[in-house]
């Protein structure tokens, strides 16, 4: 949409983002004229004030609902206009509407209504003793009533006047502009979510999993995210009832504030009540039921994003000649061989438990393939039989600095199946794919975690509960800001991972990799430009992520935008030096004097990051790898025993806590009461995914797959840490009541890991 200095949705925008118009307006004309969110916060600096992605995004998803909510506008007047309704007032408060709630609220007793008693009454001509009633309390109602009566409009009780009177009045009171703001206010403020078990499902197996929430009260403004989310799951699944209710006295007590006098009759209170319980307590609950559920997505998505971000910036390995193995009893250990740019050089079959003969065979190919292929690592995925898998590798005598790194294979059986798969390995069966893919996911999980669905790697809450396009758009943003801060190396990437690059799509990634085929590596960033249906735009937008290494100008391996090529060139010759000497030396760099080159369009920020650039060109903002040992001999749940210090690896951060791999096939919960000696509001401000942390067992109970861990120091002798918590607290940081119980654990009770986190292994 167009936004101009002088438009309201400038003001209005910086004022909730707390930032200064000039930048949003900046940041509006960008997004209009096609820049991409990376694109704009790395390379358009100095336009809007060096705005970080976090805060370009905010206004572009700012700017797209209110093109909703001018949308929307445009479709009520012309509504209106048509039906011959809009008057220069009701056109004034349109206009005024400042959200879609309030333009609703505006529209609502205009909106058409199927048939209802309201309209049958007003057909049957009721509607002026409906107005003796409001304005006139202290008419003879029984005498104005029987005025109406006729039999040809089917009136011929007194009764049926004045009930059709009511069924007026009562639609008028839902339908106020201020009696729902009103009454929305109660709900917001004093509403309770109430959910309870369907009585014919009690008794049911399936529900003991909402067992927490089969008499369940919580003020609406205080329920978390995932509490929410795990009654609605039960209320979809059939299981759970769940309502939002408000003291009905204090709903009706608001709601009629436009319409009672001191003298108003039992007639219009009559109506009144019967306006909210039947009409507007049910509009405003599916209301709050909507408005709760948008909050609890946002929450779920944002902690799903979080999540991703740390999964998909894990350290990688790097380019490092791999043996990956693909555990399994029955049928056997699938093991591949890469090259160190992850290409399938070799596949096998190795048995852990069978013959002798196979046994020894197994030790004798291991053995061969690392020295044949120079093996530099060995990946070993994370299911059924990797520990023993793991102990087996390591005790056949191979080289003790080859690194044998576990590797969570979440989503990798995803992959295997997919088209991109085949169109990769189009003659290795999904065993050979999977084994690849656990492979290439220690050498660079980006590069290999972006042709999987984010769903299907296992680190969200309730990923399949929560508005699918919302997480789409979340997800999508999450992809591609973490690609992009990376850098795409042109001549490796896949056409996955380069449709992820700003400005790129699916069809031009392809064209990509089709040319590369072709003719061979590219030599440089300007012969992207020859790629059919890469334009000038597309180009401008990705090219300072896309890396050449090798290249003839060495600034293609950078992040340095070929448009700011020149001022590198510049900065050179007047050091009198060449551009390979400024990646290369220190002292060079430092004699360039920024404040030279400042121009219209190239400021300090832009110069900045230059030099920067310069000093560690091509720069992989990842953290450094490192491996993570599990205890030796505890590969099971009953090998663990109850308070066991182990080391873990962070798998999943939720709303109420986090879990850690510690080795055992069972992932554990570190509940958010266990994260830390100290309060913890958001379980993400202490872990993150793939975190290395050291837990202690709290406890194992076999029967339900449950393992309980925690991060806290072990209490002090004599006495309780729990004396020294501080008094739980609910989301908005007030204090729980004291009534209330503790509900962290995610729907399904103790199935957590079915329930709650969806993990999608093999």
């Amino acid at each position: 949409m167009t936004v101009s200095s002088s438009s309201p949705f400038v003001a209005r925008i910086a004022a909730e983002l707390n930032i200064r118009p000039p930048q949003v307006e900046a940041v509006a004309k960008l997004l209009e004229e096609g820049g991409t969110v990376p694109f704009i916060a790395r390379y358009r600096k100095e336009a809007t004030g060096s705005l970080d992605e976090v805060a370009i995004t905010a206004i572009r998803d700012r700017l797209d609902q209110l093109a909703e909510l001018e949308k929307r506008r445009t479709t009520i007047l012309k509504s209106l206009t048509e039906r011959e309704l809009l008057t220069d007032a009701l056109k004034k408060s349109i206009l005024a509407a400042d959200s879609l709630t309030v333009l609703e609220d505006i529209y609502a007793p205009h909106r058409p209504k199927r048939r209802t008693r309201a309209t049958i009454a007003k057909e049957r001509g009721l509607e002026p003793l409906a107005e003796i009633l409001l304005k006139n309390p202290s008419a003879d109602i029984m005498k104005e009533a029987e005025k109406y009566l006729s039999s040809e409009k089917e009136v011929t009780e007194i009764e049926e006047a004045l009930a059709g009177a009511r069924d007026i009045i009562a639609e008028q009171v839902a339908d106020h502009p201020e009696s729902r703001k009103a009454v929305r206010k109660v709900y917001e403020e004093s509403s309770r979510v109430a959910a309870k078990v369907v009585a014919s499902k009690k008794n049911d197996p399936e529900a003991a999993k909402y067992r927490d929430y089969f008499e369940f009260d919580e003020p609406l403004d205080q329920i978390p995210s995932h509490r929410l989310l795990a009654i609605r799951r039960g209320e979809s699944e059939g299981f759970l009832k769940l309502g939002i209710d408000v003291e009905e006295e204090q709903g009706i007590r608001v709601a009629g504030g436009k319409f009672l006098t001191g003298q108003t009759s039992d007639q219009v209170h009559l109506a009144i009540e019967d306006g909210c319980k039947r009409l507007l307590f049910p509009s405003m609950e599916t209301e709050m039921r909507n408005a709760s559920r948008k909050r609890a997505d946002e929450e779920a998505i944002r902690v799903f994003s979080s999540n991703l971000r740390e999964l998909l910036l894990a350290s990688p390995l790097g380019q490092k000649r791999t043996l990956a193995i693909d555990p399994g009893f029955r049928t056997g250990c699938k093991t591949v061989v890469l090259d160190a740019q992850g290409q399938l050089l070799h596949n096998d079959v190795i048995y852990l438990v069978g013959s002798d003969r196979q046994q020894l065979d197994a030790i004798d190919t291991v053995k061969s393939l690392v020295k044949k292929y120079k093996i530099e690592a060995i990946a070993i995925g994370n299911g059924t039989a990797s520990r023993e898998t793991e102990k087996f590798v390591k005790g056949i005598g191979i080289d003790p600095s080859i690194p044998v790194v576990m590797v969570n294979e979440s989503g990798a059986s995803i992959y295997s199946a997919s088209d991109v798969a085949r169109k990769e390995f189009p003659d290795q069966d999904i065993t050979v794919r999977g084994a690849v893919s656990i492979g290439r996911r220690l050498m660079d999980p980006l590069a290999e975690l972006v042709k999987i669905d984010p769903k299907s790697i296992g680190v969200g809450q309730y990923q399949h509960d929560v508005d699918q396009n919302l997480l789409k758009s979340a997800l999508t943003d999450t992809v591609e800001s973490c690609v992009n801060a990376v850098g795409v190396e042109v001549n490796t990437a896949s056409a996955e991972l380069l449709s992820h690059v700003a400005g790129l799509n699916k069809t031009i990634a392809e064209n990509i990799v089709a040319y590369r085929n072709e003719n061979g590596p590219f030599t440089s960033r300007a012969q992207l430009k020859k790629v059919p249906r890469l334009g000038a735009k597309a180009y401008e937008q990705a090219a300072g992520f896309l890396r050449i290494r090798d290249a003839k100008n060495p600034l293609d391996a950078s992040a340095v935008h070929p448009e700011r090529y020149s001022v590198v060139q510049e900065m050179a010759k007047n050091v009198g030096c060449k551009i390979e000497d400024l990646l290369t030396t220190d002292q060079l760099r430092n004699r360039i004097n920024l404040e030279d080159y400042v121009r219209n369009d190239v400021g300090m920020p832009t110069l900045r990051d230059i030099i920067d650039e310069l000093a560690r060109p091509g720069r992989d903002p990842r953290e450094k790898f490192e491996t993570v040992e599990f205890a030796e001999g505890i590969d099971k749940p009953s090998d663990l025993k109850e308070g066991m210090k182990l080391t873990g690896v962070v798998t999943n951060v939720t709303a109420f806590g986090a879990f850690v791999d510690v080795g055992v096939h069972q992932d554990g919960l570190v509940h958010i009461s266990q994260l830390a000696d100290q309060y913890v509001a958001d379980p993400a401000d202490v872990v993150k995914v793939g975190q290395k942390v050291q837990v202690r067992v709290v406890e194992v109970d076999l029967n339900r797959n449950r393992i309980s861990l925690s991060m806290k120091a072990e209490a002090p002798t004599g006495g309780s840490q729990r004396q020294n918590q501080p008094k739980p607290r609910n989301q908005n940081n007030r204090p729980r009541r004291q009534n209330q119980p503790r509900r962290e654990e995610p729907a399904g009770g103790n199935d957590w890991f079915s329930a709650a986190i969806e993990k999608g292994k093999k």
